[in-house]
């Protein structure tokens, strides 16, 4: 399968050099060098994945993330020169899937683009099941809270994947963090936190009153609801 890659950087000679390098791994690769050429090329090219710079000029690369999230869940991967962890956390809770600190060995970059288009491809099931209100897709990777279709990002189904895939036992944060990555990077507990955050938001789970994901306090998070097997809506 061939992937189309969108660059967002206002490096011209970044992007010459990803565009050549990316489309020796197969990939399809467009660019754009500020923000609102970005976002009209995602518009018109409908990538699978996006490269975003965060120092971009006129609208930061948090802006374009946060504008993007507004209408699609397409894989975000985001580059940063900043060794800053709040930069990290900031463009986590925006809904991106990945981050690289600039300067990066273009081949890390790749792994980390593999890992996330594997989990569009690799959802550990093909069937539709029900839980309660909340109804998941795994094949077409939709999800629904009754009639109302619910917009996940890549990490944020993942993570439900994950869980329910395992339902009933307690995941710790290091799993779960293998599970968002696929590949060894430097971590911290607060990715996983904030994903779970952002997907109970999704999901309307209080948890006070979970309904879905319970925090194990110390360990992690575990999916708590029963499957209704009874009958299968149509969406």
């Amino acid at each position: 399968m061939s992937w189309t890659i969108l660059v967002i950087d206002d490096d011209e000679k970044l992007n010459r050099l990803l565009k050549r390098f990316l489309k020796d791994y197969g990939f399809e690769v467009y660019s754009a060098i500020d923000a609102h050429e970005g976002l009209k090329k995602c518009r018109t090219v409908l990538p699978d994945l996006i490269i975003l710079d965060v120092m971009l000029p006129g609208m930061t690369g948090f802006d374009v993330c946060k504008r993007i999230r507004e209408t699609s869940a397409v894989p975000i991967i985001m580059l940063t020169a900043r060794g800053d962890v709040m930069d990290k956390v900031v463009g986590l809770e925006l809904g991106a899937d990945d981050y690289l600190p600039k300067p990066f060995e273009p081949r890390e970059l790749v792994a980390r683009m593999q890992a996330v288009l594997r989990r569009i491809q690799n959802t550990g099931t093909d069937r539709r099941r029900r839980f309660g209100r909340l109804t998941i897709d795994f094949h077409r990777r939709k999800v629904w809270l009754e009639d109302r279709e619910v917009d996940l990002t890549t990490s944020e189904f993942a993570a439900l994947d994950l869980l329910v895939r395992h339902a009933g036992k307690v995941l710790d944060r290091d799993e779960i963090m293998q599970a968002l990555r696929g590949i060894d990077s430097e971590c911290f507990n607060r990715v996983v936190d904030i994903t779970m955050s952002r997907l109970r938001q999704k999901l309307g789970d209080d948890p006070r009153r979970p309904k879905y994901v319970k925090t194990v306090w110390g360990t992690g998070y575990t999916f708590v609801a029963r499957e209704v097997v009874d009958e299968t809506p149509s969406h």
